[in-house]
């Protein structure tokens, strides 16, 4: 029944349009322009990517303590590969090469979400923060320490407004961080 339903049945909504606003605010936050003018993020692809990386992870590290979310959590990331996917062939990546540039950005977002999961934990060294920022988020670019001090400041101040919001209006979208 299942089959004929899917064939001759009403479209069921894509359940992952829920978590679309979600996801909208976590580009919004990684495009605002002080991580690029004062916090020193190249303005590129690249930087980009590292920003809605890091964005990303704050959000899943505050939802991966409540459970519940986790279906919210994996849709949330399907989103992001989607969009990442959409962004390649947009920037000409071709059909044979989007997969596995695809596999790559999947491993490098999920050593991000790792080194800010430890750097952002209760009692983690300060400079865990600014080692992984360095490490991932500038690339080749050399930060300053005031640009390096602005981005750890604005992720830590957003890691704590995330932890003070509910997290099904996070998942619904309706929060401010």
């Amino acid at each position: 029944m299942s089959l004929l339903r899917r064939l001759f049945g009403t479209p069921q909504p894509d359940p992952r349009e829920a978590l679309r606003p979600l996801y909208e605010q976590v580009v919004a936050h990684a495009r605002q322009p002080h991580w690029y003018l004062q916090g020193g993020v190249p303005d590129s692809v690249n930087g980009r990517f590292e920003m809605v990386s890091a964005a990303l992870s704050l959000v899943l590290i505050r939802l991966e303590k409540e459970p519940e979310h986790a279906q919210a959590m994996a849709f949330l990331t399907e989103i992001f590969v989607d969009d990442m996917d959409a962004q390649l062939r947009e920037i000409g990546v071709g059909d044979m090469i989007v997969g596995k540039r695809i596999g790559k950005l999947l491993g490098a977002f999920g050593g991000r979400l790792g080194a800010f999961r430890e750097a952002l934990a209760d009692g983690a060294a300060p400079n865990l923060l600014s080692d992984a920022l360095t490490r991932n988020l500038y690339g080749d670019v050399v930060p300053t320490e005031a640009q390096l001090a602005h981005v750890a400041e604005g992720l830590r101040k957003a890691s704590a407004a995330l932890a003070g919001c509910d997290a099904a209006e996070i998942v619904a979208g309706h929060t401010r961080w």
